[in-house]
């Protein structure tokens, strides 16, 4: 079983500052200035404490913010009490549009042992950057615990708390394409560009289809459509071709961003550039509310195009063959950047193959994996290739994301099944199982590419082979950037994204989680003997790897919530620099994400101070 470790008192980075070199340091200094003013030594307050806001003072709020400021109530608590209403809260598969349009809901209902799905008090739905700094500065002066929500997607729960007021940024969610865009303050020292500007509230699905299929460019992204663009882009972000155009951070041009102060700022690379490094990558909410994007619009391939087959061999030892043939085939043919995407290595002996690929047409495809097929076909007695479903299929890029009537009918996408939903409310089939989901488990290690050289792959491949005895064990080669071109190697370099990321050649995942539940809810609460099971499972799954890869990192998003050493699981050699960044702009630890940097100044749920 895994347990939570012991919180840190004192923050590490903090005292470790006055050792650290560089000129970034001193850059810090002059560009943060006015540095935000506060520092409380209290603890936060909750409803029914002496210093919770008083009516009139919740009232000048309203007075600021409208309708905006609106009571949550927890659909969970109307469950328990009358039955009759938990229908579509749990129904599975659930509905990622209603649960992100639903100001007391979170993607993922929770995590077995860790945390549990709990509306705020109050939220202001926030529809500008004024909202934003109205609610930023009441919470700052009333002591409040703030949360941040927009997708809504975080595994960590970092997207709700219970007694808390809630930013939510859902319906700040325009879009705007550049055709030569420069960021403020760079006018003569930086090329214009093709950009596009989002709106934190934005996800996934409605920036590609402004960017990609109306608008026929590419823009750096998530793999899940229904991901929030500000939140992806601030804990690194990685989609399925990031092997070719690095991370969404890399591609961030300019953030609009309210600090703790209340203040609406510019960050970019001329304009407060420590500010606007550690957006690139430093975490969700940790240094300010984003509440505008502006990302690098990159030339749009031709072609996309997806590989999915399945490989079953018929004993552990053909299997342990198998796991070779996939490694050696992935060194020899697939680390560049046309291919994405993952291998899952499953403890049944099943390789099951879930690619994509850019760049490529379909013949080109098929030559790619001619050779990896005939040593299956060429071994029956060993492996025997899936009856289910096996394709190599391409299509024109700009309609990889286009919600049309014919890839909804095949299956290709799924869709907002609500009444009078918008027709581009679409999304992955292969996502919707995550929505309301509660986690049993998760960790991610990245992979060094060194591990694929010819002295190192055969210990590479005994360890996945272990690894797969205990879990399925996910190879995600999209959030591994070795071999990716030397641009986007450059761009995501300058993010605060753990280094590790650039020489990995994949992500290695492994998770388990339950249908949509929710504790003391007769016939719907989580299966905590079987989540701890399966956590205790992938932990040994995890633990086969680090044989061969010892502290290997961890991507923020799709990580352990129990992660250790997170600081630098998490951002590495980055990690004092961030804390520097935050000292600068959060110095009272307004921003508090459960293990976001500063977090070690708080007990685990944010509202006492440590120590």
């Amino acid at each position: 079983m895994t347990s939570h470790p012991n919180r840190r008192t004192v923050l590490r980075a903090t005292a470790a500052l006055p050792l650290v070199a560089g000129g970034w340091l001193n850059r810090l200094a002059r560009a943060a200035e006015p540095a935000p003013a506060w520092a409380p030594t209290t603890n936060r307050v909750r409803p029914g404490d002496p210093d919770w806001p008083s009516d009139a003072q919740w009232q000048q709020l309203r007075d600021a913010v409208g309708d905006a400021l609106v009571a949550v109530r927890s659909p969970f608590a109307a469950c328990a009490a009358d039955a009759g209403t938990c229908g579509q809260l749990f129904k599975f598969p659930a509905n990622p549009y209603a649960l992100g349009d639903d100001v007391a809901l979170t993607q993922s209902f929770g995590w077995v042992d860790a945390w549990t799905s709990s509306p705020s008090v109050y939220a202001v739905a926030a529809r500008n950057s004024r909202d934003v700094a109205a609610a930023v500065d009441f919470a700052r002066r009333h002591r409040l615990r703030l949360v941040v929500k927009g997708g809504g997607h975080s595994y960590q729960g970092t997207s709700n708390a219970a007694d808390s007021l809630l930013v939510w940024t859902r319906r700040m969610h325009e879009i705007e394409l550049h055709d030569a865009f420069v960021a403020a303050g760079c006018e003569g020292g930086a090329a214009p560009v093709r950009a596009v500007s989002v709106g934190a509230g934005a996800i996934w699905a409605q920036a590609y289809d402004a960017v990609t299929t109306r608008g026929g460019g590419y823009v750096q992204g998530g793999g899940c459509m229904t991901v929030g663009v500000a939140g992806l882009v601030q804990s690194g972000g990685f989609g399925s071709f990031s092997k070719a155009y690095g991370t969404a951070a890399g591609s961030l041009l300019e953030a609009e961003v309210v600090t703790a102060d209340g203040q609406v700022r510019i960050a970019n690379a001329c304009t407060h550039p420590e500010l606007f490094w550690g957006l690139k990558g430093g975490g969700g909410g940790a240094l300010g509310v984003v509440t505008r994007l502006t990302l690098k619009v990159h030339e749009l391939p031709e072609r996309f195009g997806a590989v999915s087959l399945g490989v079953q061999a018929k004993s552990p030892a053909a299997f342990r063959r198998l796991v070779t043939l996939a490694l050696d085939h992935y060194r020899e043919r697939l680390m560049n950047p046309h291919w994405g995407e993952q291998m899952r290595f499953r403890p049944d002996n099943r390789l099951q193959v879930l690619m994509v690929f850019q760049g490529l047409d379909r013949s080109d495809a098929q030559a790619v994996w001619r050779p990896f097929l005939d040593a299956v076909a060429a071994a029956p007695d060993d492996f025997k290739l899936d009856a289910g479903p096996f394709a190599i299929v391409s299509t024109s890029a700009r309609d990889f994301w286009a919600p049309n009537p014919i890839k909804r009918m095949l299956g290709f996408i799924a869709a907002d099944d609500r009444p009078g939903a918008p027709p581009g409310n679409v999304f992955w089939p292969g996502d919707q199982a995550q929505a309301g989901q509660v986690l049993h488990g998760y960790q991610s290690a990245w992979l060094p590419a060194a591990l694929l050289a010819d002295d190192r792959r055969a210990a590479l491949g005994d360890a996945l082979f272990e690894a797969s005895r205990h879990w399925t064990v996910a190879l995600h080669f999209n959030k591994g950037l070795a071999g990716a071109p030397e641009a986007a190697l450059a761009a995501a370099r300058d993010t605060a994204t753990n280094p590790a990321a650039l020489t990995a050649f994949a992500l290695a995942i492994s998770g388990a989680e339950g249908p949509p539940a929710w504790p003391g809810i007769p016939g719907h609460a989580p299966d905590v003997t079987l989540g701890r099971r399966q956590a205790a499972a992938i932990a040994q799954a995890m633990d086969a790897l680090r044989q061969v890869a010892p502290a290997p990192g961890a991507y923020v998003s799709e990580s352990n919530y129990f992660e250790p050493d997170w600081q630098h699981a998490f951002w590495g050699a980055n990690h004092a620099r961030l804390a520097a960044a935050k000292q600068a702009w959060d110095p009272g630890g307004l921003f508090f994400t459960h293990h976001g940097v500063g977090s070690e100044a708080w007990s685990a749920d944010g509202f006492r101070r440590a120590g």
